[in-house]
């Protein structure tokens, strides 16, 4: 491995989250040049970060001689055209959620990357987290079976910046920017292979005066019969609440991400505490994070960005992946409006083809299948079962 040399576009609050990653995990990789739309904010940002140089122009920050890799850090509607010209200029390019604000902008930024010969890394953080990748790791190792439904959930108080407020800016409210996370984490542990095919999605403006959603819940039907769920909210009250649950046939997994993480504090409010992100006060009992880069996984994934990137390999979240969580997105929004399943359009499909529901039932013998095994309180096996030819139901 050899230091990356690396531009920030952003100079915002993720933009300083990418930041704190790159200076505590590999202790490689240098920032070369930040760019920001104010001379000020670009100035301080490479003061706090000891970043030589700084821009208020894009193309003067990717087209740095000594920049190998650019990250983007920047409202939704600059992605696009900070991807074009990362990749005209033949730098590696990772790009934060959601890679487009909808699946046309992210396909021109999959396209303008392979065109280009370089890496486009999808920088989906919740990916990444370390009860995320021990979990994957359970599930494709066939620890719980089958997945047949995954749920994923995020919901806070809403963003820091006002351009996520403006639907034009972000390309939709609570659920292009929570929801591409919660899809994405389904669809690992679904399996990437497996076809998204249609979703159902009820999307609403509860709170707030805005156009877009600050509430929605959607289901993703994927063609092997297995359903991701996702539940986001920018109108939760108390923190930030990530949580996962992935059911299967022989098991499942229950994990808590961030609000409640078994690390409890109970404080007055006297003095200047920093609790956690999207945390709404620092009195009475409060749920500090320990280390917030670690747990919200920015550490593996500019790990696995990079490693990809000196091996010449893709790294497990590519611009592909961020396709077809707009593809997915877009479905649920059209969803949202028509009240009805909607397909899933994908111009683009590197899967499996025509993957069906496999509905394989357990054997109690050669006339039974097994329905139900369990002890009772006083130590005996019950078994329920079904005739394999009348469809009787037996208890034994």
């Amino acid at each position: 491995m050899y230091s990356m040399k690396l531009a920030i576009l952003g100079s915002g609050f993720i933009s300083r989250f990418y930041a704190d990653a790159l200076v505590a995990q590999r202790r490689k990789d240098t920032i070369v040049s930040v760019y920001s739309r104010t001379a000020d904010n670009a100035g301080k940002f490479a003061a706090d970060y000891g970043v030589p140089h700084y821009t208020t122009s894009i193309k003067e920050c990717v087209s740095h001689p000594d920049v190998e890799a650019v990250i983007i850090g920047l409202s939704n509607d600059m992605h696009l055209p900070a991807v074009l010209e990362a990749a005209a200029a033949g730098k590696h390019v990772l790009c934060t959620k959601p890679l487009g604000r909808n699946a046309a902008e992210a396909l021109q930024m999959l396209q303008a990357v392979e065109k280009a010969g370089v890496t486009g890394g999808y920088l989906e953080d919740l990916c990444y987290t370390p009860k995320f990748l021990k979990s994957l790791a359970a599930v494709n190792s066939g620890s719980i079976g089958d997945v047949i439904w995954t749920k994923s959930r995020e919901t806070h108080p809403g963003p820091h910046s006002d351009w996520f407020w403006d639907k034009e800016k972000s390309g939709g409210g609570a659920m292009i920017d929570l929801g591409c996370h919660c899809v994405e984490i389904s669809r690992n542990f679904i399996g990437k292979n497996i076809k998204p095919v249609e979703v159902m999605c009820w999307a609403d403006t509860r709170v707030h005066p805005i156009d877009a959603e600050d509430n929605a819940i959607g289901l993703v039907k994927y063609e092997n019969g297995a359903i991701g769920q996702f539940e986001v909210s920018w109108t939760f009250r108390g923190g930030m609440d990530l949580r996962d649950e992935v059911m299967g046939t022989e098991g499942t997994i229950w994990a808590n991400n961030f609000l409640r993480t078994g690390f409890e504090m109970f404080s007055t409010g006297k003095g200047v505490l920093y609790v956690a992100e999207k945390a709404e006060s620092n009195a009475g009992w409060i749920f500090p994070v320990g280390d917030e880069v670690h747990e919200l996984g920015y550490s593996h994934m500019f790990t696995d960005m990079f490693d990809a990137i000196d091996k010449g390999k893709q790294p497990a979240e590519t611009f592909y992946d961020g396709y077809i969580v707009n593809a997915i997105l877009d479905a649920a929004y059209k969803s949202a409006k028509t009240k009805q399943w909607e397909p899933v359009k994908l111009g683009v499909w590197r899967g499996l083809k025509e993957q069906q529901a496999a509905k394989e039932m357990a054997a109690y013998d050669d006339q039974y299948y097994l329905i139900k095994e369990e002890v009772l309180p006083g130590g005996e096996k019950k078994y329920i079962i079904k005739h394999k030819i009348t469809g009787s139901i037996e208890r034994r």
